[in-house]
C-alpha cells in the first residue's frame, strides 16, 4: 500500500507556475524549524532553528538543518522572517549568516533583542528589521501579515503570507490562552478575515496534536506559584526556561505581592532579563531586582531566585547548585525549589540526578510530577479544531512535531472534514507544489538533514567521527607505540602499550604483557615478509591486536598504532 503523502497528484492548473513549500527542518523532529517558500526565482525563509544533540552525538554542542538548498540559491533569498525568539526557531540564524551572508531578518521587538544577543556572541551584525502585529510588509512577491499570537514567549506571531497563488498561513508557535499575562489575546477577529478571503494552505504547529481538550492557562502556574510563595519559609528557587518570559514575570510579580527580592542566576537567564527589561517585556518595580552576591544581606523569607537549569543541564546554574559548584548559591535545609518547567524527553535522568542532589541536601523540591507548576505554550486538539475552523484552508501541511504528531493533526484535520488528499504528512527536504486549485509533492527532494556543530566546528564532524566517539566511550583506546628502522623494518624499541578507557594497566599486567608479543610477532612477520609500507604495518598490527584482544576480554576498543622513525 502506497503511503498516501508519497504521490503526485493533479487536479487542474496545468502550466500555472506553482508555490514550492519546503521544509528544511522541523518535520519528524522536534526542534531545528526551518520552512523555505519559493515562487519563480524568490525565496522566503520562515525561521531557523536549531535542535540539541541525541545521547548518541557524543561531544556535539547543538545541531542544525542542513542549509545546502539555501547555499545553491543565495542570490534569490528575500529575507528571513521569524515567528518567535525560542532556540528552536532562531538558534541557527548565525550559522545561515555565516554562510549566505547578511539577508534581512524581520521580526518583533523581543524576538530582535534576542537574536541580536546571540549574533554578538558570535561576533556578528544583523540587518535587522522589527515589525509589530498587526503590520504588513512586502518581500518580493511576497505580501506578509503579523498576527498576534499568544506562547510561552511575548511577541510570538502567525504570518498570513500572500503569494500570487494564494494565501499561506504559518501559525508559528501557539496556544489560546483568554487571559495572557502580557499582552493581547489573539485576535479571532482577524483570523476569522482571512479564513473568509481564503487560505490557500495552512501550516500549524502539531506538538500536542496529540493531547485532548485545551492547554490550560498561565495563570494556573501562577496560582500553584501563590500557593507555594504563600506557605515557604525559606529561600524559594524556581528554575526555568530562560526564554519563558511570561513565567519569569509571573514569578516576579508572585515576588512583589508576597515582599520578596528576586535574585537571577545563569547567562542566558541574566542576558534575557536584560532585554525583556530594556524593552519593556518585563515588568520589574524599583527595588526588587538584587545581585546575587548581596543574598547575604537579607533574610532567607525574602529571597526568590530565577535561575536556568531547568532540565538538569550538567553547566546549568541550578545543576551547579546542586553539586555545592556555584560561586554564590550553596544550597541548604529549607529552600524551596521549584523546577517550573516539564522535562523534554531524553531529559528525564538528568532532572532526576538533580532533584536527588537538592532532597539529599534537604532542600524541598517542587516539580511538575507533583504540582501544576508548568504549562505548555502549545495548542491541544480543541484549540486546533478552532483555527482550522476560523481558516478553513484548502490544503493542510502539519510542522513542528515527530511523526506521531504530524500524523495526528493530519487525522484530526480530516474529522473536521478535509479530504484525505488534500492534507500533506511531508518530510525534511520534499517540495510541496501549490497553484490556486492543487497541491502535489514533487518527483525531486533538495538536500536537507542535521549538521552537527562541535566547537567551532560546523559540519566536520559525521557519522565515522561519531561512531569512533561511540567506541571510545564504550570500549576505550589502546595506543602502540613502537620505534622502528625505517630501511630495514626492524623493531629497534618497544612495544609501548598505553591504555585510556580500556583496563587499568597495572592491574593488567598479563594481558598487556600478552599484547606486547602480538604487536612484536606482527612487526616481525612483517620485516620477514619485507613489508616496509608503514600504513600496512599499521594495519596488520591492528587487525592482530583487535583479535587479540576481542577473544580475550569481548571488548573491541580502538586500537591506534605509532611508528618512531629512528
Amino acid at each position: 500500500m502506497r503511503n498516501r503523502n508519497y504521490r503526485r497528484r493533479r487536479k487542474g492548473g496545468q502550466g500555472e507556475i506553482p508555490l514550492q513549500i519546503i521544509p528544511l527542518g522541523g518535520l519528524n523532529e522536534i526542534g531545528k524549524n526551518m520552512t523555505v517558500l519559493r515562487y519563480k526565482d524568490e525565496i522566503l525563509i520562515v525561521d531557523c532553528g536549531m535542535t540539541f544533540p541525541s545521547d548518541e552525538m557524543y561531544g556535539i554542542d547543538v545541531v542544525i538543518p542542513d542549509m545546502s538548498f539555501l547555499l545553491e540559491n543565495i542570490e534569490n533569498i528575500k529575507g528571513l522572517i521569524v515567528t518567535h525568539g525560542h532556540e528552536d526557531h532562531i538558534g541557527a540564524i548565525p550559522y545561515l549568516l555565516k554562510q549566505v551572508g547578511n539577508i534581512p531578518i524581520y521580526c518583533t521587538p523581543l524576538t530582535s533583542g534576542i537574536i541580536q544577543n546571540k549574533l554578538k556572541e558570535h561576533g556578528l551584525k544583523a540587518d535587522m528589521r522589527k515589525f509589530k502585529t498587526g503590520d504588513r510588509f512586502v518581500l518580493g512577491c511576497f505580501s506578509i501579515e503579523a498576527l498576534q499570537m499568544t506562547h510561552s514567549i511575548a511577541d510570538a506571531v502567525a504570518f498570513a503570507i500572500d503569494t500570487p497563488v494564494g494565501t499561506v498561513f504559518h501559525t508559528g508557535d501557539f496556544k489560546i490562552d483568554y487571559t495572557p499575562l502580557k499582552g493581547d489575546p489573539i485576535n479571532f477577529r482577524r483570523l476569522t478575515e482571512i479564513g473568509k478571503k481564503g487560505v490557500l494552505l495552512l501550516l500549524a504547529d502539531s506538538t500536542n496534536a496529540h493531547r485532548k481538550g485545551y492547554t490550560p492557562s498561565e495563570q494556573m502556574v501562577g496560582e500553584t506559584l501563590d500557593d507555594l510563595f504563600a506557605t515557604a519559609n525559606g529561600r524559594i528557587i524556581v528554575a526555568t526556561f530562560a526564554s519563558n518570559v511570561n513565567r519569569i514575570q509571573l514569578i516576579i510579580d508572585t515576588a512583589v505581592k508576597y515582599k520578596k527580592k528576586v535574585a537571577v542566576s545563569g547567562r542566558s537567564m541574566i542576558n534575557i532579563v536584560g532585554i525583556a527589561s530594556e524593552l519593556g517585556y518585563l515588568d520589574i518595580p524599583e527595588g526588587t531586582l538584587i545581585d546575587i552576591n548581596r543574598l547575604k544581606n537579607f533574610n532567607d523569607k525574602e529571597i526568590v531566585l530565577i535561575t536556568t537549569g531547568s532540565q538538569g543541564e550538567p553547566m546549568s546554574a541550578l545543576t551547579r547548585m546542586a553539586s555545592n559548584d556555584h560561586r554564590s548559591v550553596q544550597i541548604k535545609p529549607g529552600d524551596l525549589v521549584v523546577l517550573s518547567s516539564s522535562p523534554i524527553p531524553g531529559n528525564e535522568k538528568t532532572i532526576s540526578d538533580v532533584v536527588n542532589k537538592l532532597l539529599q541536601k534537604q532542600a524541598k523540591v517542587i516539580y511538575s510530577d507533583i504540582a501544576d507548576i508548568h504549562v505548555s505554550g502549545h495548542p491541544c486538539q480543541e484549540e486546533l479544531k478552532l483555527i482550522h475552523s476560523m481558516l478553513k484552508p484548502r490544503f493542510f501541511m502539519p510542522v513542528h512535531g515527530e511523526y506521531q504528531h504530524l500524523k495526528a493533526h493530519a487525522d484530526l484535520a480530516e474529522s473536521l472534514g478535509m479530504l484525505t488528499d488534500d492534507i500533506f504528512i511531508m518530510r525534511n527536504g520534499a517540495v510541496l507544489e501549490l497553484t490556486g486549485e492543487a497541491a502535489a509533492i514533487a518527483k525531486e527532494e533538495v538536500t536537507s538533514g542535521k549538521v552537527l556543530v562541535d566547537g567551532l566546528g560546523v559540519g566536520d564532524v559525521g557519522n565515522i567521527v561519531l561512531r569512533d566517539r561511540k567506541l571510545l566511550s564504550e570500549s576505550g583506546l589502546i595506543i602502540v607505540v613502537a620505534a622502528i628502522e625505517r630501511g630495514s623494518g626492524y623493531l629497534v624499541s618497544g612495544p609501548e602499550i598505553l591504555s585510556r578507557g580500556f583496563v587499568y594497566v597495572r592491574e593488567s599486567e598479563e594481558l598487556i604483557a600478552s599484547a606486547r608479543d602480538v604487536v612484536r610477532d606482527v612487526i616481525e612477520h612483517c620485516q620477514e615478509k619485507g613489508i616496509r609500507d608503514w600504513a600496512a604495518m599499521k594495519n596488520a598490527v591492528r587487525d592482530e591486536l583487535r583479535s587479540f584482544i576481542y577473544e580475550t576480554t569481548k571488548r573491541s576498543p580502538i586500537i591506534l598504532p605509532i611508528f618512531l622513525e629512528v
